[in-house]
């Protein structure tokens, strides 16, 4: 279904002014025509201006006013005849319903979450009790929103639990597709954001992994959830554009606002981190200290400071990488006697 702007129908001040002045008209009528019939004279003027008085508010319902970046989709007896995009105070059929079946879908997105403030409890009171939904009626927003996805727990492609969530900045740009297309388009976004979620997230590892292809050209690479953002990033929202399309709706962008292991694997893998950081930092200690024993021996031997056998070389250089390679602070020992 292709969407039909309509651009002809900004009549709503001259219908207002018109059906206003005929309504006074009209009660101008009722009393000169009572003046006439009690004087005899013909009723016509009275039997119009009571007539008038009955059916002369139903030009009002044919009244509509847009704000920038609103649109109302127009349906006559079933049929669509078109949206009204601009802003600006409109006269449409009186008969003409608007449609939006994601008008009461509230979702975890800005300007769509419904709150319990003193506002909206003031707003509820003035409105008879109405949500501000059934004020504003079936108006599709056409501003930007972001949908803040609930957080999932899905297993990468090791098979590690993580949760992470994503932020969606999206919007409507076809109108006829978002209402007549899917049953419910704000539900329907986020129900592929959460499909295309899974797919993408179960490709790459949480953290950089050996043997790991995430590109699909068959050789490993560096790819993660957490070192690769914004790569992942950019194909959950190229995955969500392409299951939304035939929705009405353009997704400007993706984020993931949350990223973490699960609960039941946290710890393990915090020691895991916490043990490979130490392997880390004793392999790069040990390879300093046997540079500086390096050192030592052969300045030493340079120098002619001593001379060493094989076995005193070998004493020195276990004192020195014990030196060197301890936790804690050595104890010296000082040796008052020869050497030998």
């Amino acid at each position: 279904m292709e969407e039909k702007v309509l651009q002809n129908k900004k009549y709503g001040m001259p219908v207002l002014i018109v059906t206003t002045v005929l309504y006074l008209a009209a009660v101008a009528g009722c009393v000169i025509g009572g003046m006439m019939v009690a004087d005899e004279e013909s009723p016509v003027l009275l039997v119009v201006s009571i007539v008038w008085l009955c059916i002369g508010w139903i030009p009002y319902c044919g009244l509509r006013i847009l704000k920038p970046q609103e649109a109302l989709v127009l349906t006559l007896f079933g049929n669509y005849t078109g949206t009204l995009k601009e802003e600006g105070f409109y006269f449409i059929n009186p008969f003409s319903s608007s449609v939006n079946p994601a008008a009461s879908t509230r979702l975890h997105q800005s300007g769509d979450v419904e709150g319990s403030s003193a506002k909206s409890a003031l707003a509820m009171a003035l409105n008879g009790g109405k949500t501000e939904t059934d004020v504003t009626g079936k108006k599709i927003s056409l501003k930007i929103m972001t949908l803040n996805n609930n957080r999932q727990k899905i297993n990468d492609c090791l098979g590690n639990p993580v949760e992470i969530g994503i932020a969606v900045m999206w919007r409507v740009v076809d109108t006829a597709k978002a209402v007549f297309h899917v049953d419910n388009y704000k539900e329907y976004l986020s129900l592929q954001c959460d499909t295309a979620l899974r797919n993408i997230v179960r490709i790459y590892p949480y953290d950089v992994a050996p043997n790991v292809d995430t590109t699909g050209d068959g050789i490993a690479d560096e790819g993660s959830l957490r070192g690769s953002s914004e790569v992942v990033a950019a194909r959950i929202r190229d995955e969500i554009q392409a299951r939304v399309e035939g929705a009405g709706l353009e997704v400007l962008e993706a984020r993931i606002t949350y990223l973490a292991y699960a609960p039941e694997i946290a710890a393990v893998m915090l020691q895991r981190q916490q043990a490979s950081a130490v392997i880390d930092a004793r392999k790069m200690i040990v390879d300093g200290a046997v540079g500086m024993v390096e050192m030592a021996l052969d300045r030493l031997n340079e120098n002619g400071v001593v001379e060493l056998d094989e076995e005193r070389k070998a004493a020195m250089v276990s004192n020195l990488l014990v030196v060197l390679c301890g936790d804690r602070a050595p104890q010296p020992v000082v040796n008052s006697g020869s050497l030998y």
